[in-house]
């Protein structure tokens, strides 16, 4: 096996998103093709109701595919058990936590459930890697407070050191920038950047900020009407792929800033 096969954490081929019933199968998008590598930040973008959430329910595998693989670290995600799967990639999504009533620390070292015994008791090991999370993400400072004392850029850094506790190879969050204002949207983005760097974990991030994901991504997703590209953003620029995203009588893109204008 060579070196960048090994760098493969996950691999779509021919993939096809959607959802079926008993008489109908209605298809969001479909021709599927990526792989992402081991210590990238990869951005998926698209048009609001093009599919984002659908393809990320599918690779964290709550959605059947209807057609197509998906391979995580040489494996059929489709044979891979939920405990093998907790143990391989981790999910920060949008829903509300269920108890705001835990202190941070409580909840980042929920992130061990899949190494715990069953009464969930820490090791040393799972303390280490529980106060390594926190100070990943800079919020040692937080770690005696409830959740629900926190603002929301506090509460999303307190979820992404939960994904980072639980030590998986592909962290994959769902709109990670929701509620946030503009500096900590840069923020967050900024950090998940610095974390494939010094962890060499692969972040996976769906997200509205285009310009932003354009500027830190290694490589992005970009969903459209009729097909899904894969590619770093100087050639998704360069093949004037975000043209396209938005129609032209109210946004353009700038090929020159590398970001989205209104069209006067």
């Amino acid at each position: 096996m060579s070196e960048e096969t090994n760098n493969i954490i996950l691999k779509a081929e021919q993939l096809s998103i959607g959802y079926k019933t008993k008489n109908n199968e209605s298809v969001v998008a479909s021709h599927i093709n990526f792989e992402l590598e081991k210590g990238q930040l990869i951005g998926l973008v698209g048009a609001n109701g093009i599919g984002k959430s659908t393809l990320l329910r599918t690779l964290i595998k709550v959605q059947p595919a209807l057609s197509g693989s998906i391979v995580l670290n040489g494996e059929d995600l489709k044979s891979t058990t939920s405990l093998e799967l907790a143990k391989q990639l981790s999910i920060v999504l949008t829903e509300p936590i269920s108890s705001k009533n835990l202190s941070v620390y409580e909840l980042v070292a929920l992130g061990r459930y899949p190494y715990t015994n069953w009464i969930g008791s820490l090791t040393e090991k799972d303390i280490a890697i529980t106060e390594n999370a926190l100070k990943l993400v800079n919020i040692e400072d937080l770690k005696t407070k409830r959740c629900y004392e926190l603002s929301d850029g506090q509460l999303q850094k307190v979820m992404l050191a939960r994904a980072l506790a639980q030590d998986t190879d592909i962290i994959v969050l769902d709109e990670p920038t929701t509620h946030l204002d503009m500096y900590h949207k840069a923020y967050i983005l900024k950090l998940l950047q610095k974390l494939t760097k010094d962890t060499g974990k692969t972040i996976l991030f769906s997200s509205h900020e285009i310009d932003l994901a354009i500027q830190l991504c290694d490589t992005m997703i970009v969903m459209q009407n009729d097909k899904v590209v894969f590619d770093e953003p100087r050639h998704l620029i360069s093949q004037g792929v975000f043209e396209a995203l938005f129609p032209s009588d109210l946004i353009v893109f700038d090929t020159k800033t590398g970001g989205f204008r209104v069209n006067k």
